[in-house]
C-alpha cells in the first residue's frame, strides 16, 4: 500500500492515479500482485504483465530499469557510449523502446534505434557490429499477450551473466523514483537502424550455413510453410530462406500481420502444438513438407516434417536440436573442419543425446545452466581460441557460429530446410534421420511438465517444492537407486554411494538434478520467466535396429510417465 501510495504522486500521470485508485477500491488482490515486488534480471531479463505498478512493465519501470542501466555502464568506463535498441510486435513495444532511446540519449549515449520491429537475434548481432557497451530489446519472448520485457545485452552481444547482472540490478535499483530518470538534455543522439542492417545480418549469418548447395537445388522447391504468429520473423526468415535457394515457402496469411494481441493463438508459444495448427492445416492443403514457425521475437523454432508414411508429425525442442547438430557435425566431418578444437554446447536440462554425438565426432561439448546466455559466455570465453559450430536447448533455442550470441530462429529455420534437403537427397525424412541419430548413438527421449503456481502464494509454493526435493531427495527412481544429486544451489554434487561430494563447477542456480544407475535423469528448478516450476525427464535404452525404434520408443514413453508420477505425484 505505501507503494502504491507513492504512485499517487506528481511523478506518475493523471491516468496512473486513476488506475492505482480503481485498484484500490475495486481489485485488492491485483493492487497487491501489481506493487508487492519490483520486477528483478532472472534468466531472460526482465518481464512481466503490462500494468501499473512495481511489479509491473510500464514505462515508469521501463524509465527507471534504463536510467539504472545507464548509471552501470558509466560506472564501468569511459565513453563515448553506444546503445543499440529493437523492438518486437508486442503491444507498446515500440513505445517502450523510444522510451529506451530517450532516456539513453538524455545519459550521452548515442543510441540505435530500428525503425520497426525486428528479431532478438539480429538485436544480438547489431551490438557487436556497432560496437555498443550495451543493447536492450523489448521483448516477452512467447509469453502470453498481457506481458513484455526487456532483454539487456552487454558488448559481447550476449544477455548479461553473473557478476554484472547484478551489477545492473544494483544500480536499478537506486533509482526509485520517475525524477531520477533523464528525458532530456545530454549530449547523446538517436540513430535510426533499417534494410542496410538487415543485409548486413543476413550475410553474416548465411555465410555459416548453405553446406549442402547441391541437395538445395535439386530440393529447393520442396513445399516449406513458414509462420511467425504475428511477430517479427516476416521480415527475414523468408527472405533468409529465399537468399539460401527456397523456392517454395508458403505462409499463413492471417498469422503474417504483425500484431501484438496475436488473435489466432491461444499463445504465441512454438513449443505448443496448438501454435502450429493453422500452418499444419496449410500443410495438409498443400501438400508441404515441412512446418516451420518462429515465436514474436524470432528467437525460437517449432517444427513439423513428414514421416516415412506421409504423416506431419511435430517435433519437440530436443528432437530440434539434435537434427541440426548431427547435419552440422556431419557436414563439418565431411569437409574435414573438425581439426581438435571444435565445441559445441548445450544446457544441463538437453538431452544428453548430444554429448554423446560430440564423442563420437571428436568435438568437446560444454554443459551449461539453463538460458542461452550460459552458452554465449561460454562462447565468450573461447573466442580465439576454439571454433563453436553450434549449441542448443531443449526450449526450442539454437544457433550457429559466433556472429549472434542467442537463439536464432532466422538461422535456425534456414539450416532445418537445408537439413531437409540433405535428407530427402538420401531418400529420407527428417524422421528417418532421428531413427539413423537413435541407433547410432542410442534412444534418448525426454518430456517436460510446467506447473503454473502464480502470485505470492504460488512462490511459496515453489519454494516449497525445491526445500523438500533437497531435505528429502528420491531413494530411487523406475526401481534404480539415485547415484548422483547435483544441487546447483549449494554448489554441491553428492555421490550417493560413497556419501562424497564435490563441488559443481557452474554458477549457483536455483536448479536440482538426480540421476539413477540406470542413467535416467530429472532435474527440478522454477522457471526464470514464468511463474511456473519446470520438471525435466529423461531416459535412454540402446537399438539395433530400424525397425526397433517404435517399440523402444513405446518402452520410453511408458518409464516417462511412470517417473514423473513418482517425482511429482501427479
Amino acid at each position: 500500500m505505501d507503494r502504491a501510495g507513492e504512485w499517487l504522486g506528481a511523478s506518475y500521470s493523471n491516468e496512473t492515479h486513476a488506475e492505482v485508485r480503481r485498484l484500490m477500491q475495486e481489485d485488492p488482490a491485483l493492487l497487491e500482485d501489481s506493487f508487492y515486488k519490483n520486477l528483478e534480471f532472472g534468466t531472460g531479463g526482465l518481464r512481466g504483465i503490462m500494468g501499473v505498478g512495481t511489479n509491473r512493465v510500464n514505462r515508469y519501470t521501463v524509465g527507471m530499469v534504463t536510467q539504472g542501466l545507464a548509471n552501470y555502464v558509466k560506472k564501468m568506463g569511459p565513453g563515448p557510449y553506444k546503445a543499440a535498441v529493437s523492438f518486437d510486435c508486442r503491444n507498446q513495444s515500440p513505445d517502450f523502446a523510444a522510451m529506451v532511446a530517450e532516456v539513453l540519449a538524455a545519459n550521452d549515449f548515442t543510441v540505435y534505434l530500428y525503425d520497426a520491429l525486428r528479431p532478438t537475434p539480429q538485436l544480438s548481432f547489431t551490438v557487436r557490429h556497432l560496437e555498443c557497451q550495451i543493447g536492450v530489446m523489448i521483448t516477452a519472448s512467447h509469453n502470453p499477450k498481457e506481458y513484455n520485457g526487456y532483454k539487456v545485452y552487454g558488448d559481447d552481444g550476449a544477455q548479461v551473466v553473473a557478476p554484472f547482472d547484478s551489477m545492473i540490478i544494483e544500480e536499478v535499483r537506486k533509482v526509485q523514483s520517475p525524477e531520477q530518470v533523464q528525458v532530456d538534455g545530454g549530449n547523446g543522439k538517436v540513430v535510426t537502424l533499417g534494410q542496410e542492417m538487415d543485409e548486413t545480418y543476413l550475410k553474416a549469418i548465411l555465410s555459416l550455413i548453405n553446406l549442402s548447395p547441391d541437395a538445395i537445388r535439386k530440393h529447393g522447391a520442396m513445399k516449406i510453410v513458414y509462420t511467425p504468429l504475428h511477430g517479427t520473423g516476416v521480415r527475414l526468415v523468408p527472405e533468409a530462406m529465399k537468399q539460401v535457394g527456397f523456392t517454395q515457402v508458403l505462409h499463413v496469411p492471417e498469422q503474417d500481420v504483425t500484431d501484438g494481441n496475436f488473435p489466432t493463438v491461444v499463445s504465441p508459444n512454438p513449443e505448443e502444438p496448438e501454435a502450429l495448427k493453422m500452418a499444419l492445416e496449410k500443410a495438409e492443403e498443400t501438400g508441404a513438407a515441412l512446418v516451420m514457425a518462429t515465436d514474436p521475437d524470432s528467437d525460437r523454432i517449432g517444427v513439423a516434417a513428414r514421416d516415412g508414411n506421409g504423416d506431419m508429425k511435430i517435433l519437440n525442442g530436443n528432437q530440434i536440436a539434435v537434427l541440426l547438430t548431427y547435419y552440422m557435425l556431419e557436414k563439418w566431418k565431411a569437409g574435414k573442419k573438425i581439426r581438435g578444437r571444435e565445441y559445441i554446447v548445450k544446457t544441463i536440462v538437453t538431452t544428453d543425446l548430444l554429448q554423446a554425438m560430440a564423442r563420437y565426432y571428436g568435438v568437446e561439448c560444454y554443459n551449461v545452466l539453463t538460458g542461452f546466455k550460459y552458452i554465449a559466455d561460454i562462447v565468450r570465453k573461447n573466442e580465439g581460441k576454439k571454433v563453436f559450430i553450434c549449441g542448443g536447448e531443449e526450449s526450442y533455442g539454437f544457433n550457429v557460429g559466433e556472429y549472434v550470441r542467442d537463439k536464432d530462429a532466422v538461422i535456425s529455420c534456414t539450416l532445418m530446410a537445408e537439413a531437409a534437403c540433405w535428407a530427402a537427397d538420401q531418400g529420407k525424412t527428417l524422421h528417418d534421420l532421428l531413427k539413423e541419430i537413435y541407433v547410432r548413438f542410442g534412444f534418448f527421449k525426454e518430456k517436460t511438465v510446467s506447473v503454473t503456481l502464480k502470485g505470492i502464494d504460488g512462490m511459496k509454493e515453489m519454494e516449497a517444492i525445491m526445500r523438500k526435493l533437497r531435505e528429502q531427495p528420491p531413494v530411487q527412481m523406475l526401481g534404480s537407486p539415485v547415484v548422483l544429486v547435483h544441487d546447483y544451489k549449494k554448489g554441491e554434487t553428492t555421490d550417493m554411494l560413497s556419501d562424497l561430494r564435490y563441488k559443481t563447477v557452474l554458477p549457483k542456480s536455483d536448479v536440482v538434478q538426480f540421476v539413477s544407475a540406470s542413467n535416467a535423469v530429472v532435474t527440478v528448478r522454477p522457471s526464470g520467466t514464468e511463474p511456473k516450476i519446470k520438471y525435466y525427464f529423461g531416459v535412454r535404452s540402446q537399438v539395433e535396429a530400424y525397425d526397433d525404434v517404435e517399440q523402444a520408443n513405446a518402452l520410453l514413453e511408458e518409464q516417462l510417465t511412470r517417473l514423473e508420477k513418482e517425482i511429482t505425484g501427479l
